[in-house]
C-alpha cells in the first residue's frame, strides 16, 4: 500500500472535521436513498400500468439507472478533485445532488404529463448518479486526510456512517409522515415532501463544509493537473483498481439489499405498513451509525484485512437463515431484529474504506476511490433491487434477496483477499 502523507488537522478540530464532512455526506444520501421508501409510489406516479409488478420493476429500473451515472460522475468529479481540492468537489456533488432531488420530488404524474413524467424522473435520477459517483471519494478522502495518522481508519469510517444515519433521516421523515397524513394523501402529495426539503442540503451541507480546511496541497494539485488523474488510474494503477472493485461489490450488494430494499421488501413481500418497513430501515441506519466508527476503530488498532474479512464471512454466513426466520415468521420484531444484527455487522467491515484510500497515491486518490466506488455500486448495487424484485416474482421464493448477497458476496471476497497482497511498486 502507499503511504499517506502527514497531513492532518489538530485534536480540537477532529469532532467538528468529522461531524462536517459526515453530515454533510449524509445530507447528500438522505436524497439519494429516499427513492427507495417511496419506489413504489414513484412508480404509480410516473409508470400507469394495470400489473403492479410491472410499475415496480420500471420504478426500480429507473433507480438502477442513476448508479450507470456514477462511473462518469466518479472519473470526472475525482480528476476534478485531485485537481482542484477536495473541499470543491464534495460541495459541487452537493449542489448537484439537491437539483436532481428537486427535479424528483416535484415530478408531474403521468395522467397529467404522459412521457414528459417518467422522463423527469430518470433525468433527475442520473443527476443524483453523476453527483454520487464523486461524493464518496471526495469526501472518505477528505476525512482520511484530515485524520492523525493512527485514526485514519475511524475517520474514514464515517462515510458509512453518515450512509447510516442518511438512512436514519429518511427513514425518520416517512415514518413521521405516514403516522400523520392517510395513506391516500400520501400517495397524492405527501411523498413529495421529503424530496423537496432535500433541498435544504445545499445552504446546511456548505455551512457545515466551510469551516474545514482542504486536505490537497498546492504541490500535490500541479502535479495532478499535469499528469491527468483518470489516465494514471486506468494506466498505472489499474491493478489497485480492480481489486478495489471487487471488494467493494459484495458490501454494495449487502448494503442495497439489507438495508435500502428493506422497505420495499416488508410492504410488498411482507405486507407490512409502510410504517413498519420505514422503521426497520430506521432501527438498520441507527446500528449502521454506532457499528460503523466501531469498526474503523478496530482497523486502527488491528488492521484493516481482519476485521474487514470477518465481516465478511459473517454476513455470507446469516444473510440466508436472516432472511428465512424473517420470511417464516412474518413478524415485526423479528424483521427489526435482523436489520439491526446485518447493519453491525456491516458497520464492523468499515475498514474498507480506508484501505482503498491507502492504496492510492494522493494525487489520484479521488479518482482512484471515486472510479472504483462507482462501479463497484453500479454492477451489484444499482439494479440489485430491481433484479431481487424479478427473481421473487419469477421464482415464488422471499428468499432471493439473500441468496443474491451471498453470491455476490462470495465473489467479492477474491477482491478483499488480493487487495491487501504486496504491490508493485508503480509511479505516480
Amino acid at each position: 500500500m502507499t503511504t499517506l502523507t502527514s497531513e492532518h488537522i489538530k485534536a480540537p478540530s477532529r469532532t467538528r472535521v468529522i461531524s462536517a464532512v459526515s453530515i454533510g455526506n449524509a445530507l447528500e444520501y438522505y436524497d439519494l436513498t429516499l427513492f427507495t421508501f417511496f419506489a413504489v409510489t414513484i412508480g404509480k406516479v410516473a409508470f400507469p400500468s394495470a400489473d403492479p409488478t410491472a410499475q415496480i420493476l420500471l420504478s426500480l429500473g429507473v433507480y438502477g439507472t442513476g448508479y450507470c451515472a456514477r462511473p462518469l460522475g466518479g472519473l470526472l468529479i475525482g480528476m476534478f478533485g485531485d485537481r482542484y481540492g477536495r473541499k470543491a468537489a464534495v460541495n459541487l456533488t452537493l449542489l448537484l445532488m439537491a437539483i436532481g432531488t428537486m427535479m424528483i420530488g416535484l415530478t408531474p404524474s403521468h395522467d397529467a404529463a404522459g412521457v414528459l413524467a417518467p422522463i423527469v424522473v430518470i433525468a433527475g435520477r442520473l443527476l443524483q448518479g453523476f453527483s454520487a459517483g464523486g461524493e464518496t471519494g471526495a469526501s472518505t478522502t477528505l476525512l482520511a486526510e484530515s485524520a492523525p495518522p493512527n485514526e485514519r481508519g475511524f475517520f474514514a469510517s464515517w462515510q458509512l456512517a453518515s450512509q447510516g444515519l442518511a438512512v436514519v433521516i429518511g427513514a425518520a421523515i416517512v415514518s413521521s409522515l405516514n403516522t400523520f397524513l392517510s395513506p391516500e394523501a400520501m400517495n397524492d402529495w405527501g411523498w413529495r415532501i421529503p424530496f423537496i426539503l432535500g433541498i435544504v442540503i445545499v445552504p446546511i451541507g456548505l455551512f457545515l463544509r466551510s469551516a474545514v480546511e482542504e486536505t490537497l496541497d498546492v504541490d500535490t494539485a500541479s502535479k495532478a493537473r499535469a499528469e491527468n488523474p483518470v489516465g494514471s488510474v486506468i494506466t498505472l494503477h489499474w491493478t489497485r483498481t480492480l481489486w478495489a472493485v471487487l471488494a467493494l461489490l459484495g458490501a454494495n450488494a449487502a448494503y442495497v439489499i439489507l438495508n435500502l430494499y428493506v422497505p420495499t421488501f416488508g410492504v410488498r413481500e411482507l405486507h407490512m405498513s409502510p410504517a413498519t418497513a420505514s422503521t426497520a430501515a430506521l432501527v438498520g441506519g441507527i446500528s449502521m451509525v454506532i457499528f460503523a466508527p466501531l469498526g474503523g476503530l478496530l482497523s486502527d488498532r488491528y488492521g484493516r484485512k481482519l476485521p474487514l474479512i470477518l465481516s465478511r464471512i459473517a454476513i455470507l454466513a446469516l444473510v440466508y437463515p436472516a432472511f428465512l426466520v424473517v420470511v417464516e415468521t412474518n413478524s415485526p420484531a423479528v424483521l427489526l431484529i435482523m436489520v439491526a444484527v446485518m447493519s453491525a455487522i456491516q458497520g464492523l467491515g468499515s475498514g474498507l474504506m480506508i484501505a482503498i484510500v491507502e492504496n492510492f497515491p494522493k494525487t489520484v486518490r479521488v479518482t482512484g476511490l471515486s472510479a472504483a466506488y462507482a462501479i463497484g455500486v453500479m454492477l451489484s448495487g444499482g439494479f440489485g433491487q430491481m433484479i431481487v424484485t424479478w427473481l421473487i416474482s419469477t421464482t415464488g421464493s422471499k428468499l432471493a434477496p439473500a441468496l443474491y448477497v451471498i453470491l455476490i458476496g462470495a465473489f467479492s471476497l477474491i477482491g478483499v483477499w488480493n487487495m491487501f497482497k504486496p504491490l508493485q511498486t508503480e509511479k505516480a
